[in-house]
Order: structure tokens, then sequence, then C-alpha cells
């Protein structure tokens, strides 16, 4: 079966085990999100810095939940509030584990956008954290590649004992580009429990302070990375695309999230019992 399609293939929607859930039609953008496009770029000041992502384990909202803007520093910073009845924590959780085995899962997650994940370490297994996906996607007209590094909410600044406490679910990543040491950006979808559902709070800073050369970088590399954020800056995608994607991605498969998991999260239900 073609891996690098966008969309499944005739042979796939009549092989696949996955076929049933795969809905090329997207819903309307939810109400919050229609009316950020409509505002555009707003206040730098309004939106916290990856540094203050912890802030978010607190009650409550921030000035803009969702909406875009572009700092001084060439940056960009995405947010974006959805809405997801029907749908748990536990559930988003298992997804990003699963969803990086095969690009056909990957394709579930937004039928007009993906192409291809792959895990890079070859591994085939459902955990995440530690690890990198290698994903190739749509992101408005452009077809780009990424290289998202997930990594344990701590590293953000989250206290685990809390998160659990409060039945959230926090996923972090380094996005970086594949094949380099370049580190463009950090992406954050926290997972809180609502009445009915959840809801997600979404969060990417690109570009400017958040562009990093390695993991851990020395001081000789923070310099270098310092020096090409003018260049990195003229990679970054429109934020008004990466707002659109992203809303699009998580209310698509919130809507059959829970089928989804009943279906094929036996493993996961067990590990965590």
């Amino acid at each position: 079966m073609n891996q690098r399609l966008l969309g499944y293939s005739p042979d796939e929607l009549a092989q696949s085990p996955y076929a049933k859930f795969f809905n090329p039609e997207l819903a309307p953008l939810q109400p919050q999100v229609a009316e950020a496009l409509l505002i555009g770029p707003q206040a730098h000041e309004l939106f916290a810095p990856a540094s203050a992502a912890a802030d978010m384990a607190e009650p409550g909202y921030g000035p803009v939940e969702t909406g875009y803007t572009c700092p001084p520093d060439g940056a960009i910073r995405v947010f974006c509030l959805t809405n997801m009845p029907g749908v748990t924590p536990r559930m988003w959780d298992w997804w990003f584990g699963w969803h990086g085995c095969e690009a056909q899962r990957y394709k579930l997650w937004h039928p007009k956008a993906h192409i291809d994940a792959r895990w890079a370490d070859g591994r085939n297994d459902e955990n995440y954290i530690g690890r990198t996906s290698l994903i190739t996607e749509y992101l408005g007209p452009s077809v780009l590649k990424g290289a998202i590094g997930f990594v344990p909410p701590a590293v953000m600044g989250f206290n685990p004992d809390r998160l659990a406490a409060q039945g959230e679910v926090v996923i972090c990543a380094r996005v970086g580009v594949p094949g380099t040491a370049l580190k463009g950006g950090w992406l954050l979808h926290q997972l809180r429990p609502v009445a009915g559902g959840s809801e997600m709070r979404s969060r990417m800073w690109m570009g400017g302070e958040n562009t990093a050369l390695g993991d851990n970088p020395g001081a000789i590399r923070r310099g270098l990375a310092r020096a090409i954020r003018p260049v990195a800056s003229k990679l970054l995608p429109a934020p008004a695309d990466l707002l659109v994607h992203n809303a699009q991605e998580m209310a698509h498969l919130a809507g059959f999230l829970p089928q989804l998991f009943d279906e094929f999260g036996a493993a996961y239900r067990e590990q965590q019992a």
C-alpha cells in the first residue's frame, strides 16, 4: 500500500483495519477559531511564552485561548482551544503513542493534510515520550516535513503528580527539522476534563527565542542559534495556517476518538489498569 498518498487509496479503503474510521469530510471550524481568524494577529503580550507553559496547570484561562501573534523577535505563537464532548484525556495520551506507528493511522487525524508518520527509532510500540515522530503533511498549501520529539511534561515545568491529581494529560514536544540539529519551536497540548468530556488547550511557540541547535546546547551553539534566528523565521509557517490545521485535526479526530479507542486501545487500557 502506498504510504505517501494523501488520503486513503481504494486498496486501503478496502483492506485497512482503520478504513471505517476514515472520513474525508471535516466539520466546520469551531466558533472560537472562526472568530480568531477574523480578528487576525493580536498583541504578543496576551500570549504567554513557552517559558511560562507550566502556568497552564492553574485553573481558569489565559487572556487569549484561541488566536495568534507575531512577537518582535520574529517568532510566532499560536494558541487554540478545542471543545471535545465525550472524549477523555487518557484517550489522547493513547492516541499520541498509537498514531505514529504507521501512515494509515496518521491520516485518520487530518484526511485533507496528513501524508505520512513513522518513529525515527523504527520501533512499532505505542510509547511516545522520549521518541521522535517523523511526519509529512500539508500545512496550508505547502508540504512540510517535521521531527516531533516528545518530552516529559516536567521538561516544560509541569508537576506530574499535580497533573494526575487533576485528571489532566499534557503532551509536550520539541519541533525540529529532520536530519538536522535545528529545533524550531515547542508544541503543547493540555487535556482538561470538563463536564461532558474534555477541552484541549494547544500551544505552539515557533521561531525567535524558541530556536535552538540541539536539545541541550552549549554556549557556542546558543550563540549560533541566536545568529540564525532571522533566517529561521523566514521558514516559519503562516500562523493562521497553523491555527486552522490544529483546529481541524483536533476537532476531527475527537469526533470518533472514543470509538477508535474502544476498538484499538485494549493494550493501553491493560497497561493503565
